[in-house]
């Protein structure tokens, strides 16, 4: 019996089980979980800290942050439609809506950085005082892994388009949701006690 054999016959009797990788999957955004908490704490204890400088209700434009809110939320719904159609498997649809998805997810850091660079043009950076320090490090590290979604998302494209839908695509692909709708109740708490709060 040669090699390829065996390898088709281990296969056969030992198919893909995901569930461990999903698993430990949630484990890590349990670790994230601790990360923007603490991110959150402390912008609560500094976001009153201007040093006479301007709050947060004179720097942020609530239509613009409510567009990359949309954007974002939309993005999630999105990549539902395309798990929805993971498990019917619709190798397509599954493309077109994972790219649908990049594009919005795009848009949104697009913005983002649109946002940080007119702040920094008008002079107020992340060293400007220890409010805009817990700012800006709290949204760019929301940012940061948006940034990393969008580039496993692109690899699963690739991998979509490659292999179809398989037992490991379909797994990577699950991850990628509770990584990318977990970044989306993120953001709907960033928008919530950054931006609205702090427009009262």
């Amino acid at each position: 019996m040669n090699n390829t054999s065996i390898l088709n016959q281990s296969a056969h009797h030992h198919p893909f089980d995901g569930s461990k990788d999903v698993f430990g999957f949630w484990i890590y955004i349990m670790t994230d979980c601790i990360l923007f908490a603490t991110l959150f704490a402390v912008y609560a204890v500094f976001h009153t800290h201007t040093y006479g400088g301007p709050h947060a209700k004179d720097l942020f434009s609530l239509p613009f942050v409510l567009t990359e809110t949309l954007l974002l939320l939309s993005s999630s719904f999105t990549y539902g439609l395309a798990t929805l159609s993971c498990r019917d498997g619709n190798k397509k649809a599954v493309l077109s809506w994972l790219w649908l998805t990049f594009i919005l997810g795009a848009s949104f850091i697009a913005l983002e950085i649109y946002e940080f660079h007119n702040l920094y043009v008008e002079g107020h950076s992340w060293s400007s005082s220890a409010f805009l320090s817990s700012f800006f490090t709290l949204v760019a590290t929301h940012g940061l892994h948006v940034t990393v979604g969008l580039v496993w998302m692109l690899t699963m494209l690739f991998q979509v388009r490659k292999h179809g839908i398989t037992p490991v695509t379909k797994t990577k692909l699950t991850c990628l949701g509770l990584f990318w709708h977990f970044l989306d109740i993120v953001w709907i708490f960033v928008f919530s006690v950054v931006y609205l709060m702090g427009a009262i």
